[in-house]
């Protein structure tokens, strides 16, 4: 790439654009804006460039107008989030995680939709150290936000951990090969070596060049029949073909993506389309070359129109095929046959490849102390005795992998101490929910999502009971705002916040994670929300067919129609009212 690309693109450059490319290679200021004592907040261009080293600079919403009225600076925080591809990390190292949330976060653990940990609460002046920490286990947090490719995602289930243990190993290659090549990170963080200008060294990102992506991209690996990555929703979707219990290779879909915007019909989710099968020993040279179709033709005028899906819709699937075939050098072959037939966690105990493997429910993935519910001593106790490691999901939950026969008796007796088990025995509903942060640390959240979507599961729940549907699998997300963070638009019943307890209903997405919802009601809040669900429910008791989801039936029930591009998202709202 050479960055005259750049001015090829319609329209003036976004201003972000013009930072990325004057901040030497994502140095800034930021190193001096540690420094300053008078603020707890660092400079809105160093932000910004802040996002590419893995945090958010935040405040905390529930204190901003009582701090206003004060005449003082907003609670400044830091969310810190770490990268861990395919979600593996060793109790070594979720030890220091949840040592460093104690002694400089707020005291919790988030584990991500795209399986990573978050720390929330971090101040300015503990950032340093936080950095520091995550490194000394061998971990980091560059990459895990900004516009580069995220936190590489896989299937992490046990039970298939012959074919994981492969795939896990594609993602760790991939994550690495993605990684911003950059020596900030370890100057600011690390106390490395500093470089005057590493402009003058000539070339330092050969992947991304010195304006790195249009936007942030993601990348991840599904193994049939699980689709608990949401395949369909990452700009580059892997999907692993098996023949013979061997890996064969992958097929490859382009082009998904979550987020919109609410009023915008130029905005939309999308699902990733497949375009052809790879060899797995050509994976990391088609996954370099979409990537780079990407970062030469994507909109970097409009960072809302600068996703991936984007650029393919406005272009065409043929024509990415076309390019992406040019830029190899080589063609893809035809996909290959592959079935999904969940998206979800299996809880509890499983034995796989001779160890044993607890799946904990883990519910929005906020890992915390309850006056009734130790959930976070808990896994701390296990993680002092484990030998194995810790495997976060896709759905914010936690697998205890690898347990010897040895060691499980202990790790039992402590998930029955602390009640870490009892997750199993919660509703389908509320096993397959899953929330956003949204208030009081999100700068993007326009109503409630982690602290609100389990109360309103808990009612949805009585509603389940008088249905006789406690046991029914419905997959159920809420998002703060349209970004999609949770992948509401997948869900069979997604709500996103459009203002201060009021929601967008979304209904008629997928069990599998293969179709968009649609939707169905807008601006509503919680009465109308339990009102609206209570008969829809009780008439898909009533009515449905053997084995059909309840995103099915509400289409063929006509409540919405089928969506399966997000160029069809916003053509026609709900068909029955």
């Amino acid at each position: 790439m050479t960055d005259s690309k750049f001015y090829e693109q319609e329209g003036p450059p976004s201003d972000l654009e013009h930072i990325k490319k004057d901040s030497n290679y994502l140095r800034g200021t930021i190193a001096e804006g540690l420094n300053d004592q008078i603020t707890g907040a660092i400079s809105d261009d160093d932000t910004k460039l802040l996002k590419f080293h893995g945090s958010y600079q935040q405040d905390d919403r529930d204190v901003r107008n009582e701090r206003r009225r004060k005449k003082l600076e907003p609670a400044y925080q830091f969310m810190v989030r770490v990268r861990a591809p395919g979600g593996v990390t060793t109790p070594e190292q979720w030890l220091v995680i949840d040592d460093i949330s104690q002694k400089y976060g707020n005291q919790t653990l988030k584990l991500t939709t795209r399986q990573s940990f978050q720390l929330h609460g971090i101040l300015k002046w503990n950032l340093k150290n936080t950095f520091q920490e995550v490194n000394e286990v061998l971990m980091s947090t560059l990459a895990a936000c900004g516009d580069v490719n995220r936190n590489v995602m896989c299937n992490p289930n046990p039970y298939q951990s012959e074919v994981h243990r492969e795939v896990y190993e594609w993602a760790e290659k991939l994550s690495e090969h993605f990684s911003p090549q950059t020596n900030a990170y370890h100057e600011i963080w690390l106390d490395g070596d500093k470089v005057v200008d590493s402009r003058d060294k000539g070339e330092v990102e050969p992947i991304y060049g010195s304006y790195y992506l249009p936007r942030k991209f993601k990348i991840g690996i599904a193994v049939p029949p699980s689709n608990d990555i949401d395949v369909f929703s990452h700009d580059l979707g892997l999907i692993a073909i098996l023949e013979e219990g061997q890996l064969k290779g992958f097929n490859i879909a382009v082009g998904g993506g979550m987020g919109m915007t609410h009023g915008d019909t130029k905005t939309y989710p999308q699902l990733a389309r497949v375009i052809g099968f790879c060899p797995t020993d050509k994976i990391l040279d088609a996954a370099a070359k979409v990537v780079s179709i990407q970062r030469d033709y994507g909109n970097r005028s409009d960072r809302m129109n600068a996703r991936f899906k984007y650029t393919i819709d406005a272009r065409g699937l043929e024509w990415v095929k076309k390019e992406l075939n040019e830029r190899l050098g080589w063609r893809l072959e035809e996909a290959r046959p592959y079935q999904f037939d969940h998206n979800g966690d299996r809880l509890g105990w499983v034995k796989g490849d001779g160890k044993w493997h607890l799946t904990l429910f883990i519910q929005n993935g906020r890992v915390k102390d309850f006056e009734d519910y130790k959930l976070q001593t808990g896994l701390r106790e296990i993680a002092k005795i484990h030998t194995g490691d810790f495997r976060l999901t896709p759905n914010q939950n936690v697998i205890i992998a690898n347990v010897t026969d040895q060691n499980k008796q202990k790790i039992v007796e402590l998930a029955e101490e602390y009640g870490l088990t009892e997750g199993k025995h919660h509703s389908a509903l509320k096993r397959n929910s899953m929330a956003c942060v949204a208030f009081p640390t999100c700068g993007l959240a326009m109503a409630e999502s982690e602290r609100y979507l389990p109360l309103l599961v808990n009612k949805i729940e009585d509603i389940l009971d008088e249905a006789g549907l406690r046991d029914e699998e419905i997959v159920i997300r809420m998002s703060g705002c349209p970004n999609g963070c949770s992948r509401p638009g997948l869900a069979e019943i997604a709500f996103i916040g459009k203002a201060p307890g009021k929601y967008n209903m979304y209904l008629g997405g997928s069990f599998t994670g293969e179709r968009l919802n649609k939707l169905y009601r807008e601006n509503i809040g919680e009465e109308e929300i339990l009102e609206t669900l209570r008969s829809m429910l009780i008439q898909y008791a009533k009515e449905r067919r053997d084995g059909e989801h309840f995103g099915d039936y509400v289409i063929r029930a006509g409540f919405v129609e089928e969506v399966h591009s997000g160029l069809d998202f916003h053509t026609t709202n709900a068909v029955k009212n």
